[in-house]
């Protein structure tokens, strides 16, 4: 018993080691996940398990601390971080998210459902039809939207046509108003004879 004691007592002296590797290992691991849970949990793990070791309190104590430590700033720190985080974020559509109903044109034709599609935005994709689409096949030249993204595939469907620009235009059932023609007879002018006062006598 006091053999195996001793031993306990050994390893204790060494725990801060394992605090600290710890520590780090927290860091990668956010560094890969960006979500804040493990950086909080590596900040407990820090203030309440290496913290408490280098202040020579007992091994149970530090697991304690390191533990409710990591739970505290996991709901209270990281919840301001993420809305932080969200207001901060470009409202703008990025990446796969952007692709989502955009529009494009058939490139290359569909062969057992699998084509090639060149969107709007200047890229080419390798499209497949989607399975709820009512067309089997679209033609070449022939517009698509897309419909979802499976890892390097384009799921597209049919672009719906706007009937009011895809109708002919139906020909006025008004007809044009005529103009009255002009009488090419011009108007006649009488000259009219010049009036001559009469003059008085002088006596």
């Amino acid at each position: 018993m006091k053999g195996a004691s001793t031993m306990l007592v050994d390893l204790t002296q060494y725990l801060w080691i394992l605090w600290l590797a710890l520590v780090v290992l927290f860091i990668v691991i956010e560094v890969l996940t960006l979500e804040f849970t493990f950086l909080m949990i590596a900040a407990g793990t820090l203030i309440g398990g290496l913290g408490a070791n280098l202040l020579g309190w007992p091994w149970w104590l530090q697991i304690a601390l390191a533990a409710a430590i990591s739970g505290l700033l996991i709901f209270t720190i990281r919840p301001v971080l993420l809305m932080n985080l969200e207001k901060g974020a470009d409202p703008a559509k990025s990446n796969v998210d952007a692709l989502y109903e955009l529009g494009g044109r058939v490139t290359g034709a569909f062969a057992n459902g699998v084509g090639e599609v060149k969107l709007d935005n200047g890229e080419t994709w390798t499209a497949r039809i989607d399975d709820r689409s009512p067309i089997a096949a679209i033609s070449v030249g022939k517009r698509i939207a897309v419909a979802g993204i499976e890892g390097a595939i384009a799921v597209v469907v049919p672009e719906p046509v706007d009937i009011a620009e895809s109708a002919p235009a139906e020909p006025s059932s008004i007809p044009p108003a005529q103009s009255s023609p002009r009488s090419s007879k011009s108007r006649s002018t009488k000259p009219r004879a010049p009036s001559r006062s009469p003059r008085k006598e002088e006596k």
